[in-house]
């Protein structure tokens, strides 16, 4: 039996070696898109918060 044996690690698969490929990250563009996502996601969740307020107002001038 031979004790100091390095242990048996299995070789890399020639995928994980490659270096994965750009989705641009941190470039302008990529930048730019997620100002806008955000632009919008915010547009969207204001203008459903001003609907649910007028939507109270509504019933409450409404209500008996």
């Amino acid at each position: 039996m031979i004790e100091n044996a390095p242990a048996h690690e299995p070789a890399p698969s020639p995928a994980a070696a490659e270096a994965p490929a750009s989705n641009g990250a941190g470039t302008e563009e990529y930048k730019e898109r997620g100002v806008a996502l955000r632009v919008f996601v915010y547009v969207v969740a204001g203008h459903f918060f001003a609907a649910f307020i007028w939507l109270l107002f509504y019933l409450g001038a409404h209500a008996e």
